[in-house]
């Protein structure tokens, strides 16, 4: 018996609404900082799984726009601590326009969490720093989780599920694997950390982590960082890449690969000395880098939670050898939910 199709995904907090979840027209996903990085990390997935029209909005630039919301569209708010003003207001703003409001919190009776008519607790336990890690990768999982719960009828779609699942059983392991890399990264965060930028470069499944990786540079060693679309290297970025430029580029063996490789030969033919994260025993690859990080392989719409781990590690590293206060960072406060 084919017993594939019985590896169902269980997400108690919105059982009861998946029906009228599957009747709407439009999903949004609204958030700030490292959430929002999380719902551009899942939107090619929430596209490709649910066919419907994926919305990515910045709460505070959603809120300046005033725009259109619909009593058809379900509209996701996701926030570490449930507490986030620009997000709590954002959605107050959809719920007052009959949207159906999904909340994704780490935090069981925030403001958030109470507000929305369903929600889903990503369960990472208290995130300690001010800045985001386990909080993003648990995010990211819980929108794959839900991706996968509203193709679940769709016998089109059932490999490609089938391969998620397989890929979500498997990371627990191949983080661990990534984890190892701890010691290399340390050594790149040596010939890095009296640098005054760093460009990280990627597209696809991957951009993300390179938003979420300049984000944690930024917000750790207070360094300049930019997380640069691939795609949007001869539009303009270009012009940065010389011998002095620290690039940092994500190559996986995915559906942008040759892609990605074209945007890698544009920086080594500049001059450019990238340092590249690509897949275990990509030699090919890697041969086209000045230092590289090897990391597993996965389905390529998980791929970003093993890509990103590096980027927080390394982030890490260089506020250590800058003397950052890694938990704290100046200027920064983190919404807490009150107890």
């Amino acid at each position: 018996t084919e017993n594939v199709c019985f590896q169902t995904i269980n997400l108690g907090g919105i059982k009861d609404y998946i029906p009228e979840i599957k009747r709407c027209r439009r999903l949004m996903l609204i958030g700030c900082g490292t959430s929002y990085h999380s719902a551009i990390a899942t939107r090619q997935l929430l596209e490709e799984l649910t066919e419907l029209p994926v919305m990515v909005e910045l709460a505070s630039d959603f809120l300046d726009r005033t725009t259109p919301v619909f009593r058809d569209d379900v509209c996701f708010f996701i926030s570490q601590s449930g507490e986030t003003a620009d997000t709590l207001m954002a959605l107050r703003y959809c719920k007052e326009r009959g949207a159906l409001i999904v909340g994704i919190t780490n935090t069981v009776g925030s403001s958030i969490c109470r507000e929305s008519h369903c929600g889903v607790h990503i369960n990472a336990g208290p995130e300690i720093g001010v800045a985001s890690t386990k909080a993003y990768t648990s995010q990211f999982i819980s929108l794959v989780m839900f991706a996968l719960v509203m193709s679940e009828d769709r016998i089109s779609l059932r490999q490609r599920r089938t391969e998620i699942i397989e890929g979500l059983k498997n990371l627990q392991e191949q983080i661990k694997a990534v984890l190892m890399l701890d010691g290399k990264v340390q050594e790149l965060a040596k010939d890095l950390y009296q640098q005054k930028s760093l460009l990280i470069m990627g597209r696809g499944f991957n951009f993300a982590t390179c938003l979420e990786g300049a984000l944690k540079v930024k917000e750790l060693t207070y360094m300049h960082s930019e997380g640069i679309m691939a795609g949007e290297l001869k539009h303009g970025p270009l012009a940065l890449i010389d011998d002095q430029m620290p690039v940092l580029m994500i190559v996986m063996r995915d559906p942008v690969y040759i892609k990605c490789m074209n945007a890698l030969q544009q920086v080594t033919s500049r001059e450019g000395r990238p340092i590249l994260i690509c897949e275990e025993g990509d030699e090919e690859t890697s041969s086209m880098a000045s230092k590289v990080l090897q990391v597993p392989r996965t389905v390529d719409c998980l791929q970003g939670i093993l890509t990103v781990i590096p980027m927080q590690l390394l982030s890490y590293h260089i506020a250590m050898q800058r003397g950052c206060n890694v938990d704290c960072p100046r200027n920064l406060a983190k919404s807490v939910t009150v107890e």
